[in-house]
């Protein structure tokens, strides 16, 4: 068993910038855990395009009504000006100067700045096409030289240990939910162990991993999610899961993603026979349109004409130099696929990409449950709204670790006010004979992304919704009477998470009729039936 003043469950921008944050008080304890064996293995480190600043032209005003714009008309304001405000000051100062990243620059010296999709300006601060990786990676180097954080790699969070739920004393059923750390599964010791803190922070992580095609890595299963509401969190705006237009499409390569800073340099969107088609879908804004528009225009063409996937031109737009300086991993990965991107265009597809959704938390990172904060992707803060505008989420992640760590830092008690070892019961397997089965867990998590995928993915009806539901819910059954018979495995773990996020998911878009961004049905009340 640990105790320690604060417990953080995942290592992406949020989690990792919350650490660094918190431990800027030598006398504070920090432990930052992660499923994974590399810390650095998160959403964060796939992100490519880049990271919002404030460009030569730009304000945070002009920002705002850009993320409102592209939310939809379902992003709360308040979370948009914190973040408009506050994100560039807290880019320099954390990303910059703390974590020393090098974010690419002109010739004269000067800050690079990219566009992307439904933004009005240039702004994007990137480091090639690996943005994300040079932050993750600055970040943790960071972290590791904080004498009082503890990083542990392969410890999987099974539950959140909250009061009334797991106190042993009767009496504590009148109090508030309040959450007092983890039971945490170790990988490698194949053990739980109870992990003990005045506060914990959930920073999870996304949920692309419930859908059969997704940019996600791996451990995006929705676990922080289904913990907190297995817990009572408040859960908001979970229909919004948010397809990026462009993946690659090609055989063993799937769901890499090509990211919308190469429309944002001049690509172009082309049906198989190499036809423009954006402008019929938004005038105004073309291939730059904000991704849910794009997407479902994708979607449209591709069943329109009986095809597979369709085009993304970048070669005819810059030179061949340019392109590989620019996007050189893209460039890398896709040459590897057979696809010479400055020489031919690359076949894309939709796949799932971001939860706009999430554990409700407010401009400090509060959840409903005392004690628990959520940051980051596993966190609806309303910024999104019904639609993600792109290159929000790394600075989001910034933003609200860096508030809920000094919310942490104002507040927090000593460790009397800690559960002991005697108040929480140990995990308990030894009646558990049975060891979980790989096949049956891939079978199952495999059923799952096939039910997202046709019934909750890009376009949504009451009926495909409430077949989603039936299949799910005799699903969670029987996963829930495996795994209680079954000894924990990682799998086992993310498996039990997943179907309770897909139930979640599929049971918000069918209570939500009405179309808006990235969750549109065709039967909608306000005449979803458009495709726009």
């Amino acid at each position: 068993m640990k105790t320690t003043d604060v417990l953080i469950i995942g290592s992406g921008i949020a989690g990792a910038t919350a650490a660094l944050q918190l431990a800027q008080d030598p006398a504070r304890r920090v432990i930052l855990i992660t499923r994974e064996s590399d810390p650095l293995e998160s959403n964060t480190r796939y992100a490519q395009g880049g990271i919002i600043s404030r460009g030569q032209d730009d304000s945070a005003g002009l920002l705002v009504e850009d993320i409102l714009a592209a939310g939809a008309g379902a992003s709360w304001p308040q979370a948009a000006r914190i973040l408009a405000e506050e994100g560039p000051d807290l880019l320099e100062e954390v990303l910059v100067r703390m974590a020393g990243i090098r974010f690419d620059q002109g010739s004269h010296g000067d800050p690079e700045y990219g566009r992307e999709a439904a933004h009005s300006r240039r702004r994007i601060l990137h480091v090639g096409d690996g943005t994300g990786k040079a932050i993750i990676e600055g970040l943790l180097d960071a972290v590791r030289r904080m004498p009082n954080v503890e990083l542990l790699t392969g410890a999987t969070a099974v539950d959140l240990i909250t009061y009334p739920h797991h106190s042993r004393d009767p009496l504590a059923a009148y109090g508030p939910v309040a959450c007092h750390g983890a039971y945490v599964f170790d990988r490698g010791g194949r053990a739980v162990h109870r992990t003990l803190a005045a506060v914990t922070v959930l920073a999870t992580g996304g949920i692309g991993r419930i859908y059969r095609s997704t940019t996600n890595p791996p451990g995006a299963r929705g676990d922080g999610l289904a913990m907190a509401s297995r817990a009572g969190a408040r859960i908001l705006n979970a229909e919004y899961v948010q397809f990026h237009p462009t993946a690659l499409s090609v055989p063993g390569a799937e769901g890499f993603l090509i990211s919308e800073a190469v429309r944002g340099e001049g690509g172009i969107l082309l049906t198989p026979d190499g036809q423009p088609f954006m402008e019929k879908y938004s005038p105004e804004w073309k291939d730059l349109a904000p991704r849910d528009v794009v997407a479902r225009a994708i979607h449209t063409e591709m069943e329109l004409r009986n095809c597979s996937h369709v085009l993304l031109d970048i070669a005819s737009r810059l030179p061949a130099g340019r392109i590989r300086s620019r996007f050189p991993n893209i460039y890398a990965a896709c040459l590897r696929a057979g696809v010479d991107i400055t020489r031919d265009p690359i076949p894309v597809v939709p796949a799932a990409h971001y939860f706009c959704g999430g554990v409700a938390a407010d401009e400090w990172g509060h959840t409903s449950i005392r004690s628990l904060y959520a940051v980051g992707e596993v966190a609806c803060t309303g910024l999104h709204g019904a639609n993600r505008l792109a290159s929000t989420s790394l600075l989001e992640g910034l933003v609200w670790g860096t508030r809920a760590a000094r919310d942490i830092a104002g507040q927090i008690g000593d460790l009397s006010n800690i559960p002991t070892r005697d108040d929480i019961p140990a995990w308990d397997e030894s009646n558990l004979t049975q060891d979980s089965d790989p096949a049956l867990i891939q079978g199952d998590m495999q059923t799952i992304q096939n039910i997202m995928w046709h019934y909750v993915g890009l376009v949504r009806s009451g009926d495909r919704l409430s077949r989603a539901i039936r299949e799910l819910r005799h699903l969670q059954n029987e996963i829930e009477t495996f795994y209680r018979q079954t000894k924990l495995s990682d799998g086992l773990i993310g498996l039990r998470n997943a179907v309770d996020v897909a139930l979640i998911v599929a049971q918000a878009a069918r209570h939500n009729r009405q179309s808006r961004g990235c969750h549109f049905r065709v039967d909608s009340v306000d005449g979803g039936d458009r495709l726009l």
